[in-house]
């Protein structure tokens, strides 16, 4: 990392997740673990204005967290196989979310390749939003944490490498509706982000 972490505060996460998805990016995940990346990809989930989101419909059980306060962390299982996380954002009650799809290797890569076996290459330990939760060790127990004040032993920190001035924004990874809205950013040239 390049400077003093400082984690970010609950305001960051106050906001539109159309914001805060583009200022996630060169961000850094970071496990109490030691394990760490940095965000290189990120998608945004909106609510009630979002078919794809998962809190479309209301709350429900499965994602409760979305509509706690900003900067819990939303865990969800998806093709009964993979979890992927989500830090909240807006007002509680709200309902949306960013989707960290891919990180790019920072620390603790022994206990990434530890928790990811078959992976070949450490380009693609995070490259991914399944493999990201995979390497870092997330999964449901980390559901409701909150990256704030990192009691759940994890938190995003700020280590003072700004986004890019210029992210690339495209069309979301792996929905079937509100497919048009580009609402996914990702740093441009990195090896690290899932798809192109």
């Amino acid at each position: 990392m390049s400077g003093r972490p400082v984690a970010l505060g609950r305001a960051f996460y106050r906001r539109d997740p159309r914001e805060v998805a583009p200022d996630l990016l060169n961000k850094v995940l970071l496990s109490a673990d030691g394990r760490s990346g940095r965000i290189v990809e990120t998608e945004a989930y909106c609510g009630p204005l979002d078919p794809a989101a998962h809190s479309w419909r209301g709350r429900t059980a499965r994602n409760a967290t979305m509509f706690g306060v900003p900067g819990l962390l939303y865990v969800y299982f998806t093709y009964g196989m993979h979890w992927c996380c989500n830090p909240v954002c807006g007002e509680e009650g709200e309902g949306v979310a960013v989707l960290l799809r891919a990180l790019a290797p920072l620390t603790g890569l022994a206990a990434m390749r530890a928790a990811r076996p078959a992976c070949r290459s450490d380009r693609d330990l995070c490259r991914g939003p399944a493999r990201l939760c995979q390497a870092m060790g997330i999964d449901r127990t980390q559901d409701g944490i909150d990256l704030v004040d990192g009691s759940g032993g994890f938190s995003i920190v700020d280590d003072g490498v700004p986004p890019p001035a210029v992210p690339v924004a495209t069309t979301r990874v792996g929905i079937t509706r509100a497919i048009e809205q580009p609402w996914r950013w990702y740093v441009p040239g990195d090896a690290h982000v899932s798809r192109r």
